[in-house]
């Protein structure tokens, strides 16, 4: 390999992987976790929108799913990074989760300010309202 070859592969190296080129193609293709989650894996009744037995409405986002739509969208908001979604359940129209923020990073770790956000989800696991429940120290233990 010649200095230039070597000097062209670092730089490929450096380039964000985000968009795929293919050769031939006319334009950069982006793909979004959810477009990536969304390929199969429907069932017939979420894709359209009929109700199972029992009247209860179909969801299109299995709950795997809307816990990482949840976070992700919450992330987008807040721009801070999630911690752990602590809790997931279906509601009338969509999902509902508790996703867990780090607020303030202190040291030692067990002071740092955490927050956690009640984050509701329509039936296409797109956010439609959030609200903080509560902020506690990472230390911090329930009582019950």
């Amino acid at each position: 390999m010649t200095a230039d070859a070597d000097g062209a592969a670092e730089r490929d190296r450096s380039r964000p992987a985000r968009a795929v080129r293919r050769p031939g193609a006319t334009r950069t293709v982006a793909r979004t976790a959810k477009a990536e989650d969304a390929r199969g894996e429907h069932s017939a009744a979420a894709d359209t929108g009929a109700k199972p037995a029992g009247g209860r409405s179909a969801r299109k986002v299995s709950a795997p799913r809307a816990m990482r739509y949840a976070a992700r969208q919450l992330e987008e908001l807040l721009g801070r990074a999630p911690e752990s979604v602590s809790a997931v359940e279906p509601v009338e129209d969509g999902w509902q989760a508790d996703v867990e923020v780090l607020e303030l990073d202190r040291v030692p770790e067990t002071t740092s300010v955490m927050a956690s956000y009640r984050v509701t989800l329509d039936r296409d696991g797109e956010l439609v309202a959030y609200e903080r429940m509560r902020r506690y120290t990472r230390g911090q233990i329930d009582r019950r």
